[in-house]
Parts: C-alpha cells; sequence; structure tokens
C-alpha cells in the first residue's frame, strides 16, 4: 500500500512555519507497512490544491491532506474538498455536539468561527479531534483512502494516533515494513561505515540508512516481508550483527536522546551528577533537566564562564589558569572535580573551550573544547575540536560531555 502526504499554507512555502507534519505522517505511516512514496507542499490557492488532490489520489493508495480547516478566509481545504469530491457543506450533527462540550469544557462561548467548524463535506465520515475545533475527515472510494486533517501538528497528531493509524492498520496487506534506529555517537559516519565493512552479510536483504547530524549518526535498518511478524524478526537479526560490529558505538534505538539514556543508566548504578559548564553555557544541564525525574540524579549544574567564577565557586586556582590558560586539560580536570567536590556528587562533569567565531589562536583554534570527568576513582580530561560555527561547537560538545559520562560508567574503553 502506498501513500502521498500533501501539506497546505502559505506559512509553510515562505519558512515562516517549520513543516514537523510531513516527518512524523510518514514515520506513523511507515511504522504499520505504508509506503510514502511522495510528500508535496502547496500555499493556499484553490487551483494548486486541485491540482495535487489529483495528482495524489490517482497515483496512492492512500493520501493524508493537512492544513487549511480553519475558520478563517485563507483556509480553503474543505471548499476544495466540496469540489473535488463533488460534495457541498453542511452543518455536522456530530461536530457541532463536540465542539459545544469542547468550548463548555473551556469555558468559552460558542462564536462564528465555531459555527464555520461545524460546516463539513456532506459525503465525508467524520473524524473527532478531541483536542481542538477542526475535525479530520475521511474520504473513500474502493480501496482507496483519503484523509484530511488539521494542520495544528498537536491536534493533527492525536487524530492520527487515536483514529487513522488503527484504521489504516486494518486495511495493510500483503508486504510489510519494518523500520528499527540505531542511535550512535562519538563516531564519524566514515569510520562507523568502515568498522561495519562489507554490509551485505549483516544485511542479508534489509537495507541500512546512514543518517548523520550534529550528535551523531543514526543507522535506520528497513525491511519488507510477507508478514509483521518476519519482517520485525529479520529486524532484530539485522540490529544483533550490527551491534556485534559497532556495539559501544549505539547508545539507544528510536527517537531516544542520549540524556534520556544517560539518565536511566545513572538511576541505575545509584550516581549523582554535578556539572559546571563554560563553553557549553549551561546546555548540558538544559538537556539532562528535560527529562522527567533527573532530579534522582542530577545533584546541580553551574556555568562558570568567567575565569572567576572558576576559581570562586569551583576552587580553581588562579595560578593554575595563568600557567596554562582557562581551555587546557588542567582546568577542566580542576572544573570537574571541584564541582563534584562542591556537590558531593559521584561525579563532576566539566566543560571549556573556544567556541567562536572570535578567540581562536594557532595553539588553541576555534571548537578547541576540553571536557573533564572526576569521580571517586578518576580525574581526566579529553580534547576535542569540533570545527567552526558557535552553536555547533556548543551541540557538539554537549553531546560529547554526556557520551563520555556513559562510556565511563559503563566503562566502554
Amino acid at each position: 500500500m502506498t501513500a502521498e502526504i500533501l501539506t497546505i499554507g502559505d506559512e509553510l512555502l515562505i519558512g515562516q512555519v517549520i513543516n514537523t507534519n510531513q516527518a512524523f505522517l510518514a514515520q506513523e505511516l511507515n511504522n504499520i507497512g505504508i509506503v510514502v512514496v511522495r510528500m508535496n507542499t502547496v500555499g493556499d490557492s484553490m487551483q494548486a490544491i486541485l491540482e495535487s488532490f489529483a495528482d495524489a489520489w490517482k497515483r496512492s493508495n492512500v493520501v493524508i491532506v493537512t492544513g487549511g480547516l480553519g475558520p478563517t478566509h485563507d483556509d480553503v481545504t474543505k471548499k476544495a474538498l466540496c469540489t473535488f469530491f463533488n460534495t457541498e457543506l453542511v452543518s455536522n450533527v456530530e461536530a457541532r455536539a463536540r465542539i459545544e462540550r469542547f468550548l463548555q469544557g473551556r469555558r468559552m462561548s460558542w462564536t462564528p468561527a465555531a459555527e464555520e467548524q461545524t460546516m463539513l463535506p456532506k459525503n465525508a465520515t467524520v473524524i473527532p479531534n478531541p483536542i481542538g475545533t477542526a475535525s479530520g475527515m475521511l474520504f473513500q472510494e474502493d480501496e482507496k483512502y483519503f484523509f484530511a486533517l488539521p494542520g495544528v501538528p498537536y491536534e493533527m497528531k492525536e487524530i492520527v494516533r487515536m483514529s487513522v493509524v488503527p484504521y489504516l492498520s486494518s486495511k495493510v496487506t500483503g508486504s510489510y515494513v519494518k523500520h528499527l534506529t540505531l542511535r550512535t555517537t562519538g563516531i564519524a559516519e566514515s569510520i562507523l561505515a568502515q568498522q561495519l565493512g562489507d554490509l551485505e552479510p549483516i544485511l542479508q536483504g534489509a537495507a541500512l540508512a546512514f543518517l548523520p547530524s550534529p550528535r551523531g549518526v543514526r543507522l535506520r535498518i528497513t525491511v519488507l516481508d510477507r508478514t509483521s511478524e518476519v519482517a520485525g524478526q529479520r529486524v532484530r537479526e539485522v540490529e544483533a550483527r550490527i551491534r556485534g560490529k559497532v556495539e559501544k558505538y549505539i547508545y539507544g534505538t528510536g527517537e531516544e536522546e542520549l540524556e534520556e539514556v544517560l539518565g536511566r543508566i545513572l538511576t541505575e548504578k545509584g550516581f549523582t551528577l554535578a556539572i559546571a559548564e563554560s563553553c557549553t553555557g549551561g546546555l548540558i544541564a538544559d538537556r539532562i533537566t528535560n527529562v522527567s525525574g533527573s532530579s534522582n540524579y542530577f545533584e546541580r549544574g553551574v556555568v562558570t564562564y568567567s575565569n572567576k567564577s572558576k576559581t570562586d565557586l569551583l576552587g580553581v586556582p588562579t595560578a593554575l589558569i595563568g600557567a596554562h590558560g582557562a581551555v587546557s586539560r588542567q582546568v577542566a580536570e580542576a572544573m570537574a572535580s571541584g564541582v563534584r567536590r562542591m556537590a558531593g556528587a559521584s561525579i563532576g562533569l566539566s566543560t571549556t573551550g573556544i567556541a567562536g567565531p572570535t578567540g581562536g589562536t594557532p595553539e588553541k583554534p576555534v571548537g578547541l573544547v576540553w571536557i573533564g570527568y572526576a569521580d571517586r576513582e578518576s580525574c581526566l580530561a579529553v580534547r576535542f575540536n569540533f570545527g567552526e560555527g558557535r552553536i555547533l561547537v556548543k551541540e557538539r560538545a554537549s553531546q560529547a560531555a554526556l557520551e563520555l559520562v556513559r562510556r565511563k560508567v559503563l566503562k566502554l574503553e
């Protein structure tokens, strides 16, 4: 079964809004064995929308459209649906009752906009929106399915998970697609490919995509087979063979972030963590505290950006900074041991570097970062060069710091 995704809105074409709907829908469809063959984005133009409807409906079994279902003048998708499916807008009783309950629950009055949201194509099957006023719609002809969904991402996602995916899952027959993404870090794409070596005995008919980013390389395994169970088993077998080659670089699967994985590890070990950040400016602490339950293992974080703060808050000797500079192995180690001692934590972590674009020298170029680590048994610092681009350097340094802790705790040398 094949699908096309069509997103509608001028705001997408001018770059005012990042189009996250396409990525979410593609992932959800692929997870249930529906192959997305095209994605398209058009503006709020009736002609462009109708042309896109016709092209997609002709080519694919499933069409999912998002956007343009609101009550304002530039929301033309419902009118386009009426033209395309030869029907008319009528006030839908089901939608009206649901919108009334929605507004009452928020102590909001009925408005002309709410009235407009009850108007839906007469021959559409209404898909309830539990967290908004714009209903989803389904048009079906034989074994083809056309969905129109709100463009607001959190509303669209709720409808897809609650209604669209369960519905389409029951219609999928024939071949099944299974994906698994392995999250790696601390190794470049080219080196990762080199360590994996000949892929044919690893994949045995599966597909493998290398997806690099500032935080690492994702390895996406894809298997197409006759049943969901067989495809799933083959994916697991490929995963095992990949792990046999590059296990220590794999920190998680799917959408797991390193801070989530590290949080589980620290919790299991009963360890606490304290952080002193200079060049990363609190980014590591921000990532750690994005994880629910991080208060169980994250003791504290300080941003010691100036030399004075390194001395005042962490006890880094002024003479040490004078002799080696703030960006040095010696200072990174002193910061890590200082914050650990100050917090009484199991582990101390530090960063000090030159994020740029100014401040670099031939000896200490832009992108140079020292990451310090201290625990009860050891204190060390590791040198990195993350290249140019201030935000990129901070992002890469935060990932490398979290990974250093993961490997030290798990003893992955």
